[in-house]
């Protein structure tokens, strides 16, 4: 029988997750299969485009525009952010999934891009576009990813994460927004 060599061979490892409580995270899950989380955040415009967005007791998270989008390009862009939003949750499905299966990873990056649309200038007065002809047209992602384990293990690892992240299925799947005047 002929057996696949890991990817690499890997002297140090990153700092794995505590196994047992993801362990019991997932039987939570299989208990209560529609159970919910609320995420919370507020948003404060600072000035022009440039916006603070406050998440439980971290430091805020700013946002700007570049300068070709009439912002002074102090922080990322809203659809960047919306790309290390997926990019993160990626990694932490891949940490996890690569946890559940008794895989150590030795490395773990993940390069994003989309393609963006914004002629109808955020619906002022730019071209004439119906909302799915706006936003995110593509999202790529490449995934650098080492462990000891075998390269079709590791892959099938980042496709599963994949099927199951949260963020993910957010982009992929329509989802209600509403949104109202406050007050």
């Amino acid at each position: 029988m002929n057996t696949i060599a890991p990817t690499t061979t890997a002297s140090t490892y990153l700092q794995p997750i505590d196994a047992d409580g993801l362990t019991k995270f997932a039987e939570r899950g299989r208990s209560n299969p529609e159970g919910r989380g609320t995420n919370r955040v507020r948003t404060v415009v600072d000035g022009k485009f440039r916006s603070l967005s406050y998440i439980g007791d971290h430091s805020a998270v700013v946002v700007d525009e570049p300068s070709h989008l009439f912002g002074d390009n102090t922080a990322p862009a809203p659809g960047e952010i919306v790309l290390a939003a997926l990019g993160s949750c990626l990694a932490v499905g891949i940490t996890a999934v690569a946890t559940w299966k008794g895989v150590r990873l030795s490395k773990l990056e993940l390069f994003l891009e989309a393609d963006i649309g914004n002629t109808a200038a955020w619906g002022a007065g730019g071209a004439d576009r119906l909302p799915a002809q706006m936003g995110f047209q593509g999202i790529r992602v490449k995934v650098a990813v080492e462990g000891d384990a075998p390269r079709d293990q590791l892959d099938w690892i980042v496709q599963h994460a994949n099927a199951f992240s949260p963020v993910a299925n957010t982009m992929r799947n329509p989802v209600q927004i509403s949104i109202a005047i406050d007050g």
